[in-house]
């Protein structure tokens, strides 16, 4: 993880100069762009510093070092359920709100409904049914 946790790191010094280009060229005028600019820096820096963190805490992965084989990443990855209909409709709701955004706002209040429902759904899927634990 040490890659990624430099490469988030070189984000900061990276997008805070190009804010202040930003709004140097627009004259400090057009606040949005700059402030928004800074913000992905401060985020770059969050990802990362948690990246450095979990790194010195996890140690080295096979992808961190040269000398590593293909077998030592085998395994198990995690546990993900590729049955689940969950994440659709969580996708699905969240694509009605930002159409809410744009349409009518009562369609954000149905989705968040819905949005709600599937986080629900998804996280109680193992409390239940087939695969219950």
């Amino acid at each position: 993880m040490k890659i990624e946790s430099r490469i988030f790191g070189l984000g900061v010094f990276f997008f805070v100069p190009v804010a202040i280009v930003y709004g140097i060229v627009t004259g400090w005028n057009e606040p949005v762009g700059y402030l928004a600019l800074l913000l992905v820096a401060g985020l770059a820096g969050m990802i990362g510093a948690y990246l450095g963190f979990t790194a010195r805490r996890v140690g080295m992965r096979p992808e961190d070092r040269s000398d590593a084989e293909i077998h030592e990443g085998a395994g198990e990855q995690g546990h993900f359920s590729p049955w689940s209909w969950w994440p659709l409709v969580l996708g699905l709701a969240a694509a009605g709100g930002f159409l809410g955004l744009a349409v009518g706002f009562w369609v954000t209040y149905i989705s968040g409904g819905l949005a709600l429902v599937a986080l629900v759904g998804w996280v109680y899927e193992y409390s239940r049914g087939d695969h219950a634990h």
